[in-house]
């Protein structure tokens, strides 16, 4: 006897237990990602006089870099959070990785903000620092996997691009709450206050965040695809072995699909906002709305992906997505150095309707690529090892090369490379995958 795996297509209704799925993953993906970003929007304005010091007292320009360094290595552990997290949910169950991840993200953004600066402590303060993003890291990397499969594995066959884009917008939405965090506080106090102790509060209130996910995550009931795999008693010995043994190929095209979408993201994330007021010369506010905008479109355009995708297909949603990313991020630059507050507005919200098709089906086409087993294991870890290539280090990356060209459209030709890289791989995953059973019982084809 096996558990129903998810409603029929067709069914317009939704039931209560998938309205719990799709809250639980949103707000649960929501805070964890305003976790995250909040330290890429610190980074942007904060980091470098406050815990870098000696490098901006010589070069200021060297202190932002490697500001920007601090953010991206803590992608390197994501792979790590991504093979634990996702043993422990092809082992377990989706639900348990899910809470410790929450939690984990949670307590190192908190600690975060109780950190001691350089001028206190000298060179422990940027060594803590690092320390605690790599716990962000390790946290992110397995997040994301366990919110995915929760809201896929309880859609309709023909509602999953939209049930899967629930996480997804969790990625905007915690943009909008870290940029909404940070416009208030830059606009309610000074700067010296700020630099002072404003900025430890988008850190330190993400405990009260925390506890409200944790309790809506702790709500939601185990994937139905889980519990038919205990049922049946296919639970894999060793599922990442599983993985790597019949599945590489795989992994490598979610890691390529993802690597472009998550390098011009974290254009939008925190970039274009250091951009705009260290080179444009705009106010902090005025970037930050610029940002909260875009951030919106973003949020809009996501959440419309994963819809169209589950009436034209993910591919060709993806490859429309990519298509419009690769036409636009070297033009963009014309409009953003324009130096005219819209212009640069607008160039992001575009930036955006490219990014939206390019993400929100990417959880739908993920649990669809792997068998149930493990499942949860490479969708993780293609999403980890992705975003190592695409927005680790694209700040930093952009920083470099606009200090070593003074031409901002090198940027956007290293925006173009990594999203034709993401199309290629797009284009290579067979189409028989889209659509495909999610039992344990279905056997994914193989991608040779």
């Amino acid at each position: 006897m096996t558990t129903s795996v998810a409603p029929q297509a067709g069914t317009n209704r939704r039931t209560r237990e998938e309205k719990k799925v799709l809250a639980g993953t949103l707000v649960g993906t929501t805070i964890e990602w305003y976790d995250f970003f909040i330290y890429a929007q610190a980074a942007a304005f904060v980091l470098a006089p406050l815990f870098f010091t000696p490098l901006g007292a010589d070069n200021a320009a060297l202190a932002q870099i490697v500001s920007w360094a601090s953010l991206g290595i803590s992608f390197l552990f994501r792979p790590l959070g991504a093979i634990i997290a996702g043993h422990l949910g092809d082992k377990h169950g989706r639900k348990v990785a899910l809470v410790l991840t929450l939690v984990g993200m949670g307590v190192a953004t908190a600690l975060i903000g109780l950190l001691p600066t350089y001028a206190q402590i000298g060179i422990w303060a940027p060594i803590l620092l690092i320390l605690l993003r790599i716990v962000q890291g390790f946290s992110a990397g397995g997040e994301w996997g366990g919110a995915a499969l929760m809201s896929v594995e309880h859609a309709p066959r023909d509602k999953r691009g939209l049930f899967g884009a629930y996480p997804q917008i969790g990625v905007p939405l915690g943009m909008l709450l870290a940029t909404s965090f940070m416009f208030i506080l830059t606009t309610s106090m000074s700067e010296e206050a700020f630099l002072t102790w404003g900025w430890r509060i988008p850190f330190l209130s993400s405990v009260v965040l925390i506890v409200v996910g944790y309790l809506i995550r702790r709500s939601v009931d185990e994937s139905p695809v889980f519990k038919e795999m205990q049922n049946l008693k296919k639970e894999a010995s060793a599922p990442l072995g599983d993985l790597f043994k019949g599945h590489t190929k795989n992994v490598v095209l979610a890691m390529m699909i993802f690597a472009g979408n998550n390098a011009v993201g974290y254009m939008v994330i925190a970039f274009f906002a250091a951009y705009g007021a260290n080179v444009l010369g705009f106010s902090r506010p005025e970037t930050l709305v610029a940002s909260l905008i875009g951030g919106f479109g973003w949020l809009v355009f996501t959440m419309f992906g994963g819809w169209i995708s589950d009436k034209i297909g993910r591919k060709v949603t993806f490859t429309i997505g990519y298509g419009i990313l690769i036409a636009w991020v070297i033009p963009m630059w014309w409009l953003i150095d324009s130096g005219v507050l819209w212009l640069f507005t607008l160039a992001i919200v575009v930036v955006t309707i490219g990014l939206g098709p390019s993400y929100g089906p990417q959880s739908a086409l993920y649990a669809e690529m792997f068998p149930a087993k493990v499942r949860y294991s490479g969708a993780s870890i293609g999403y980890a090892f992705g975003s190592i290539i695409g927005g680790a280090f694209a700040p930093m990356i952009a920083e470099m090369l606009l200090g070593n060209t003074g031409m901002s459209w090198t940027i956007g030709l290293y925006l173009a490379g990594v999203c034709t890289i993401s199309l290629i791989g797009v284009l290579l995953v067979p189409k028989s995958v889209e659509k495909s059973d999610l039992h344990p019982e279905a056997r994914v084809d193989a991608i040779h």
